[in-house]
């Protein structure tokens, strides 16, 4: 029989690792460029270069700047500061010597590049982005200092029809006393594409009476006086660097009265911005993706708002498409099982509770037949054999299992709300998006095997005050056993879950907490319900020698936990990370061996295995939670032969703006119903020519380490977790399908685009 401080280990390890979320690194998602110790990276996009211009070397009072150079292929593009409808701006992450401090990038003028019914502004062919660096005084080298070395790690996301989102490292070794003018026509020319301030005359920078903008329903009435006379009688461009708030790919009015150029734009349905000031860049119209080199000038102007903002008319405080996703979901959910789960918005009426009660509730209870919680229910069986006679233990450990479930629950929910209001963009499983977790729940499930597999018994080698806490204390054990099937099951989301997880977002913090709490009752429910139906407990065999059998049986789906574990692992921190966590748990199992023995071999074992094992743990724990450093941005070959592409913000937008449809799978490696969605439904020969026949854009969005562009399209979706499959169709609400994905659905889904 296995001892139950197991679980009381299993509490401590699953909820320590939990909360070391606070702490962790976040890693972004998308391809990452290798590159580092070189001031070059190249993918097959874009060929990115770290450049410096010193023309009086690095000294105090003396210019200084860096710049990220990206030559694009023909079509693609990168993005400006505001990014328009879609994509996201070049984030550069500088590590400079002590008294050299970095500026804010001085944006180029960049493009309108429109797609479909969508707008971006970026750049296309070679750009610059200088920034500048000031050199205090209290820079000092040393006499014997040639170079001062130069680290940037820079994301961007490069697009044509699809987006793929890359990373680069560079390293540059920046002469300190001879002149770097090598680069100089290149930020020379970078400075001519900044942005000028609009000037009146020789008086300075327009005036605020001279530059204005003021709402008028769904329209912005702009009037900006002082721009060039080279400017006058031309159409212009107009660039907001201030975000959603315009309609970026709407046409619009504009004119000239002389020397004031005035314009009319609408308003963004979705606008979320009401600025005090809005700056705007003005230039000559120009043309997409135009070849050769951009000669035109743009002028900045900082547009005084007159008046206050209001909501306009036609502005819906929910957006459509998710209006519409969310209906769909919820008729998908009816015709699954016939619960209603749909979420309104902000303040949720006692419908959408009840309906996000119940699916909780349903989503718990299917939940247990999900192979993620296989382990825990094998643990149960054992248990729940010995006491076949006993009805008052039975109640008293079904109430006690079914609160330690629901306890955990609400406070793995309770950590997931607190961690979205402190700004962390996370969702349901959010924990196992932690190698650190992935780790301690592989070193918890490698303990219960080797003691299931009867290698060890902490009775062998603990004071027998402790080792039989479970004989005195059977409701305190069958509580933490409820908390190790929470940490079990989290990975796992079921049918009906989907929905009512997404809505905790949106909920106050103690509806979204009974939502939790009815999870963790579904999941509780079967146990409970045994334990006061003494027909079940009768049906059961009685004790005998075929429990120890069982019990060794039981430990290989343990061992088969852990191997899951190892390859969640390698999929976040490659395959050194899933080495490193091999050799930890062998290191772990000597240790724990060792302890088991009797007489001097077990001073001496335990003494040699514990310095092994702390040796281990300094050389190998560190690669459990590094992020490596990925290959260039080329598909994989499974990638290319079965056509998905890696998802990025704005790919399905682009895609389905050209007129062809799209299928994203939100999925991650440890999520146990997603790989058997993959495995089954999705690989299925009928399923995969239905998609190729409609020409279906299939992408992929791996939510496998954290990912807050996934979390915020999976929080427009309605939902929190994944998996999440969903269809995008040209001039058609999405379609968002259910979590347990059949051949018939899908397939039938298919034929509705």
């Amino acid at each position: 029989m296995p001892s139950r401080l197991l679980h009381r280990l299993a509490a401590t390890l699953f909820f320590i690792a939990a909360s070391a979320l606070w702490t962790g690194a976040s890693a972004q998602f998308g391809t990452k460029t290798s590159g580092q110790g070189t001031s070059v990276v190249t993918t097959p996009y874009v060929r990115a270069e770290l450049l410096a211009h010193a023309p009086q070397g690095v000294a105090p009072g003396q210019p200084l700047w860096l710049g990220l150079q990206i030559t694009h292929q023909p079509e693609w593009h990168t993005y400006w500061k505001n990014p328009g409808d879609s994509g996201l701006p070049t984030d550069l992450a500088w590590t400079l010597p002590a008294g050299l401090d970095t500026g804010e990038i001085a944006w180029p003028l960049p493009k309108k590049i429109p797609i479909g019914t969508l707008a971006n502004y970026g750049y296309e062919g070679t750009v610059l982005l200088p920034v500048p660096v000031t050199v205090a005084s209290t820079f000092a080298p040393g006499p014997l200092a040639k170079d001062a070395t130069i680290k940037l790690r820079a994301a961007w996301l490069v697009c044509r029809k699809e987006c793929i989102p890359e990373e680069g490292e560079f390293t540059l070794q920046l002469p300190i006393q001879s002149t770097t003018a090598l680069n100089g026509a290149a930020f020379e020319a970078a400075a001519k594409a900044q942005p000028r301030p609009v000037l009146a005359g020789t008086t300075g920078i327009v005036p605020d009476s001279q530059a204005q903008i003021a709402q008028d329903g769904n329209l912005l009435n702009v009037s900006v006086q002082g721009l060039p006379v080279a400017l006058r009688g031309k159409t212009l461009d107009l660039f907001p660097e201030t975000a959603e708030v315009i309609d970026n790919a709407a046409s619009w009015k504009q004119a000239w009265n002389g020397s004031v150029w005035t314009a009319q734009i609408p308003l963004s349905a979705q606008r979320s911005a009401s600025p005090s000031l809005m700056p705007v860049v003005l230039a000559e119209q120009s043309t997409a993706h135009a070849t050769g080199p951009d000669t035109r000038t743009g002028y900045r102007a900082e547009l005084k708002v007159l008046g206050t903002w209001q909501q306009a008319a036609s502005v819906a405080s929910v957006s459509p498409a998710l209006e519409a996703a969310l209906k769909a979901n919820a008729a998908n959910s009816a015709q699954a099982g016939g619960a209603a789960t749909s979420a309104a918005g902000s303040g949720a009426s006692s419908l959408t509770l009840t309906a996000a009660l119940l699916g909780a509730l349903l989503g718990g209870l299917i939940l247990n037949l999900m192979p993620c919680v296989f382990p825990v229910l094998a643990i149960k069986v054992v248990g729940f054999t010995q006491h076949a006679q006993d009805r008052r233990a039975h109640r008293l450990s079904g109430i006690a299992y079914t609160v330690g479930v629901v306890l955990s629950f609400m406070l793995l929910g309770a950590l997931m709300l607190g961690l979205r209001a402190a700004g962390e963009a996370i969702g349901w499983g959010f924990q196992l998006q932690s190698p650190a977790v992935v780790a301690s729940l592989a070193a918890l499930f490698t303990l219960i095997a080797l003691n299931l597999a009867g290698v060890f018994e902490f009775g062998h080698f603990l004071p027998s005050s402790v080792a039989s806490l479970q004989a005195r204390h059977p409701v305190a054990d069958s509580f933490l056993t409820g908390v190790l099937a929470v940490a079990v099951a989290s990975p796992c989301t079921a049918p009906f879950m989907g929905a009512s997880m997404g809505l905790t977002a949106t909920l106050p913090t103690p509806q979204a907490l009974a939502v939790f709490a009815a999870l963790g009752l579904g999941l509780a429910l079967p146990f409970l319900a045994a334990s006061f139906i003494p027909a079940v407990a009768r049906a059961l065999p009685r004790p005998g020698a075929w429990m120890d059998t069982f019990r060794k049986l039981m430990a290989f789906p343990m061992f088969a936990t852990v191997v899951w574990l190892v390859w969640v692992l390698g999929q976040q921190s490659g395959i050194d990370g899933a080495g490193a966590l091999l050799i930890l748990l062998v290191g772990l199992s000597l240790v724990v061996w060792a302890l088991s023995l009797a007489g001097r071999a077990r001073v001496w074992m335990a003494t040699v295995s514990i310095a092994a094992m702390a040796l281990l743990v300094w050389a190998f724990a560190p690669h459990i939670t590094h992020i490596p450093t990925a290959q260039a941005a080329t598909p994989s070959p499974q990638a290319s032969a079965t056509g998905w592409q890696p998802w990025a913000p704005g790919a399905a937008e682009q895609i389905v703006a050209g007129g062809r449809p799209v299928f994203v799978d939100f999925t991650a490696a440890w999520c146990v119903t997603c790989q058997y969605n993959k495995k089954t439904t999705l690989a299925d020969a009928d399923v995969l020519a239905d998609l190729q026949a409609k020409n279906v854009a299939l992408l992929r969005a791996d939510w496998t380490r954290r990912d807050p562009a996934i979390t915020a399209a999976l929080a427009a979706l309605g939902r929190s977790g994944v998996p999440v499959y969903v269809f995008y169709r040209p001039g058609k609400p999405p379609v968002v399908l259910t979590e347990v994905l059949s051949v018939d659905e899908v397939r039938a889904t298919i034929a509705q685009l």
